[in-house]
C-alpha cells in the first residue's frame, strides 16, 4: 500500500526528550515523506550496499525490516520514512534497506548479527528483534534503534544498553479509538480485527479494539459483536491462546484476503487492519465488497482507501514511529544518543486516531464522542486492556469507566 504518510497530532511532549540535530530542525510535527522514496531514494543516500562512502561524522545506517519490507505502507515503512528525512537533512549519510523475509526470531537476530560491523546504526523493526541485546553489548561502537520491543540477553531477559534506544508504544490505545469508531459507525453490529502475528504489538492492538468496542456498547447501549474466526485464533509469546483473526505473518496478502472475506462473510463491516503486508489482501476484499470499512494501522492510510471514486478507509490508528527514529538518529549524530527502554503512551501524543478533516469518514457526532474517552486515556482513568507482557487486563477485565 503506497501513500503519503500525513501524521496527525503534535509530539512536543515525545520529542523534549531527545536531542534534535540542532536547535533549528528540531521535528515537532511531520515531514511527510512518500513511498515512492522509500522504495529507492538515491538522492537521499539510499544504497543498496554496506560499501558507500561517507565522511565526517555521517552515519552508515542500516534498517532491518520485517517480511513486509520498507515500502509496506504501514509500519516499516513509517520506520523507513523517520530514517529518510535524517538524511534528507544530512546527505552525507546513507541508509541500506535489509528485508528479514522469514519473521523468525532467530533469523532476525542473525541477520543483525551478519552486518553488525558494517554500520554506525542500525534500526530493527519489530518484535522479532528483541534478541539483539547480546549483539549490541558486543559491539558497543554501534548504536542500535529498536522499535516495538525492548531488548534481551541471551537467557530472555529483559536488559538495558547504552547503545540501545528501544522504544515500545501503547497501541492499545490507538486501538481503543479505533474500537469505539467500528463500534459506532457500524451499520451490521459485527466489527473485526486482522494482525498478523501474535506479537505483544499486535495483541494490544486487538485487545484495545475490543476494549473500544466494549465502551460503547455500555455507555452507548449498542450490542456490536467483535467476530473471530477461530481457524486464524493467535497464541502469543507467553502461549496464551488470544482468539482474534491471525494471518500468521506479515508478508501474506493472499491469506489476508482470504480472512478479510470471511469476516465480511461472517457480517463484519468495519475492520481495523495490524498485519503489515498481509493487510493489502484485506484492503482488496473490502474494496471488492459492498459497504465494508476499513481502519488503517500504525500511520494515517487514508490514501491506500482509495476506491474509485470512494474510499474504504474509516479512520486510522496511529503511532508516531517516524519521529522518534528521526530524533534518534539525530541525537546520535549529536553525540548525545541515550540507551535506554522507553514506553510512549496518549499523554505524549504518541498515539491516537485520524480525525483530521478529508483524512476519516467518521461522523461528527462519533469524533466528538472518541475525543471525550481519549482524554480520559491520556489521564490515566481508562486504561485499556494489553498482551500480557504490558499489563494484566484482558478485555473480559476492562473497566468501563
Amino acid at each position: 500500500m503506497k501513500k503519503k504518510i500525513v501524521s496527525l497530532m503534535l509530539v512536543s511532549a515525545l520529542v523534549c526528550s531527545m536531542t534534535a540535530c540542532g536547535s533549528s530542525n528540531e521535528k515537532t510535527e511531520d515531514n511527510s515523506s512518500t513511498a515512492s522514496n522509500a522504495v529507492a531514494s538515491t538522492e537521499a543516500g539510499t544504497t543498496d550496499s554496506a560499501e558507500a562512502e561517507t565522511t565526517g561524522n555521517a552515519l552508515k545506517i542500516a534498517i532491518v525490516s520485517s517480511p513486509s519490507g520498507v515500502d509496506d505502507g504501514s509500519f516499516n515503512e513509517d520506520n523507513y520514512n523517520g530514517i529518510l528525512d535524517f538524511i534528507e537533512e544530512n546527505p552525507d549519510s546513507t541508509v541500506t534497506p535489509i528485508q528479514e523475509t522469514t519473521g523468525d526470531t532467530d533469523a532476525a537476530v542473525q541477520a543483525v548479527a551478519d552486518i553488525v560491523a558494517d554500520y554506525d546504526v542500525i534500526v530493527c523493526c519489530g518484535f522479532q528483534f528483541a534478541g539483539i541485546g547480546t549483539i549490541a553489548q558486543d559491539n558497543p561502537d554501534v548504536k542500535f534503534i529498536l522499535v516495538d520491543s525492548f531488548p534481551s540477553d541471551a537467557e530472555g531477559n529483559t536488559i538495558e544498553a547504552d547503545n540501545i534506544y528501544a522504544m515500545c508504544y501503547a497501541e492499545q490505545e490507538s486501538a481503543f479509538c479505533a474500537g469505539m469508531a467500528a463500534a459506532l459507525e457500524t451499520k451490521t453490529n459485527k466489527v473485526a480485527v486482522v494482525n498478523g502475528i501474535a506479537y505483544p504489538s499486535n495483541v494490544d492492538y486487538q485487545y484495545g479494539f475490543e476494549c473500544g468496542v466494549k465502551y460503547v456498547n455500555e455507555t452507548e447501549g449498542k450490542e456490536v459483536e467483535c467476530v473471530e474466526l477461530p481457524s486464524y485464533a493467535g497464541t502469543d509469546v507467553m502461549g496464551n491462546d488470544v482468539g482474534g483473526n491471525y494471518v500468521g505473518t506479515f508478508a501474506d496478502e493472499a491469506t489476508g484476503k482470504v480472512v478479510g472475506q470471511a469476516l465480511i462473510d461472517e457480517g463484519a463491516d468495519v475492520i481495523l487492519v495490524a498485519a503489515g503486508g498481509s493487510g493489502n489482501g484485506v484492503f482488496t476484499a473490502a474494496k471488492e465488497a459492498t459497504d465494508v470499512k476499513v481502519i488503517g494501522c500504525d500511520v494515517d492510510q487514508y490514501d491506500d482507501g482509495a476506491n474509485g471514486d470512494a474510499n474504504i478507509i474509516l479512520t486510522s490508528a496511529i503511532k508516531n514511529m517516524h519521529l522518534s527514529v528521526y530524533n534518534a538518529l539525530c541525537n546520535v549524530k549529536a553525540g548525545s544518543f541515550k540507551g535506554e527502554n522507553v514506553t510512549l503512551h496518549a499523554d505524549t501524543e504518541a498515539t491516537g486516531y485520524v480525525s483530521e478533516e478529508g483524512r476519516n469518514q467518521l461522523s461528527a457526532d462519533s469524533i466528538a464522542k472518541i475525543d471525550a474517552a481519549f482524554a480520559l486515556v491520556k489521564d490515566g482513568t481508562i486504561v485499556p486492556a494489553a498482551d500480557a507482557t504490558v499489563n494484566d487486563i484482558t478485555p473480559e477485565d476492562f473497566e468501563v469507566k
